[in-house]
């Protein structure tokens, strides 16, 4: 007998602008990723103010999700897959974000898409703001530094909750709100980069604009699981959280202070407006350590406290050490700074792999909130090696993703309500933090490489029939192929 719960939800994540491309298709506009040059390991990505003739973008075709998703969800259905999580470009529906009527060549596709997914007896799972916001946003207001966006927002939320109230069930509201507490995060998600261009290693860090973007981001979330709860009594909304946990890197107590504050920041401050409805009693030191006050209006904090979602997600992929000790070797993992674990083994791009991380994460997440969890991003970004007969042997994939799924059920042995698990990048797409495809995470290969170049035909790496049969036991057969 499983672990898990009958109905749990295996399936895949990707994102909207991560694999659609199609970026000016159809009346879409222009979105913060379309002005996203490649980018690698070593080479941080660019934004530019405006599209470089003769520049890489990688948004741009990405790998055509827009012009493949039926086979591509033809072959997660032949995996198992029960959920599908992706998003929708919202300037896809509001090419500037400020239209007062969507654009049906967009709705419709995703009428298509989300069609599909129920044909194969699959439950999208959509996440309404990834790391797409209209680039005209930007131009106008700063993105989410302007109060202006959650309206703008509340008129995308509505058109898409009417259009797709019989296909969509589960809804996240921001993906990663969290990164808007990095400074990274004015790029990805809060878009507060008016006027600049040059490489993502330097991103003026501006926590007053990052900040007071998170508030408008968490009125913004609040109004529309409100809304939602008002009107669709059938959705189920949650929130979605970049999780790193960080341990202290010694027992120095020292140490032990300084990861707490950490975990505060990095982990919880997002989350707890979220899911308890109200700022926690450290955000008043948070502001004070950034030396920002966050302007809010009357009324704020009743929205924030009718708007509390239903379901926590959370991304999961490494962990780190916090130390006071500034000799501490750094991790080179790219993003998220911390000092590097000995205990641990890196990824290729640097991420120390921690499965029992997630186990001690879940536990502390449930703990705190008592709410059905989700893990929605976990995987290992590798190069994939193509072999002479077009078979690609990850092993190092499924070892990863095992031992992260045998920790995973240790913590619902433990008592965590989990609902599902949906590794990122189930078909091979452009990464987020680095704007590369050779950073690859999916089930399923896709011809195309950081030139541009590239077919972009598919095909089934050894975990897709690994992954396969985990669904088919609902995670008890964790053996090799």
């Amino acid at each position: 007998m499983s672990v898990l719960r009958k109905d749990f939800l295996w399936g895949g994540a990707i994102a909207a602008n991560q694999a659609e491309g199609a970026w000016n298709v159809d009346g879409k506009g222009a979105s913060v990723s379309d002005h996203c040059t490649g980018g690698s390991h070593t080479v941080p990505k660019r934004v530019t103010v405006g599209i470089e003739p003769g520049t890489f973008y990688p948004s741009h075709e990405a790998i055509d999700f827009y012009g493949h998703f039926e086979g591509d969800i033809a072959l997660f259905a032949e995996m198992g897959f029960k959920t599908f999580r992706t998003s929708i470009n919202w300037t896809r529906i509001f090419p500037t974000g400020m239209e007062d009527e969507p654009n049906e060549a967009g709705l419709a596709f995703y009428d298509r898409l989300f069609s599909c997914c129920k044909e194969h007896g699959i439950e999208p799972l959509v996440t309404i703001s990834h790391y797409e916001l209209p680039y005209a946003l930007v131009e106008k207001y700063n993105g989410w530094e302007g109060r202006e966006l959650i309206d703008y927002f509340m008129n995308y939320c509505k058109a898409i909750f009417e259009r797709y109230k019989d296909k969509v069930k589960y809804w996240l509201t921001f993906n990663e709100i969290n990164a808007g507490t990095m400074p990274f995060g004015a790029v990805l998600s809060t878009g507060t980069i008016r006027g600049f261009e040059g490489s993502m290693a330097n991103i003026p860090d501006k926590p007053a604009e990052r900040f007071q973007a998170l508030h408008h981001q968490f009125l913004a979330s609040a109004k529309a699981v409100k809304y939602a709860h008002e009107n669709y009594p059938q959705f189920k909304m949650g929130n979605m959280i970049c999780f790193v946990t960080t341990y202290p890197l010694t027992c120095n107590p020292a140490d032990v202070l300084e990861n707490q504050e950490h975990m505060r920041e990095m982990n919880w401050y997002c989350s707890d407006v979220q899911v308890r409805g109200e700022y926690p009693a450290y955000a008043q030191k948070i502001w004070k350590n950034h030396g920002i006050t966050v302007k809010m209006e009357p009324g704020d904090a009743e929205i924030l406290k009718e708007g509390t979602v239903d379901f926590y997600t959370f991304s999961y992929y490494s962990s780190n050490t916090i130390s006071v000790d500034p000799s501490a070797a750094a991790s080179d993992g790219n993003l998220i700074a911390g000092s590097k674990n000995p205990y641990l083994e890196s990824s290729d791009w640097g991420w120390q792999i921690d499965p029992k991380g997630l186990h001690y994460s879940l536990n502390e997440i449930y703990d705190r909130y008592r709410i059905p969890l989700m893990v929605v991003e976990n995987g290992l970004g590798a190069r994939d090696v193509k072999e002479a007969d077009g078979s690609v042997n990850d092993f190092y994939r499924i070892d990863y993703l095992r031992k992260h799924i045998e920790e995973m059920k240790k913590a619902v042995e433990d008592g965590v309500d989990l609902m599902g698990y949906t590794p990122w990048g189930c078909i091979d797409l452009v990464s987020a933090s680095t704007g590369e495809m050779a950073k690859r995470y999916g089930f399923i290969y896709v011809d195309k490489y950081d030139d541009g170049t590239g077919d972009l035909s598919r095909s089934r790496k050894k975990s897709f029939y690994w992954y396969k049969k985990v669904i088919a036991t609902n995670g008890e057969d964790l053996s090799d192929i």
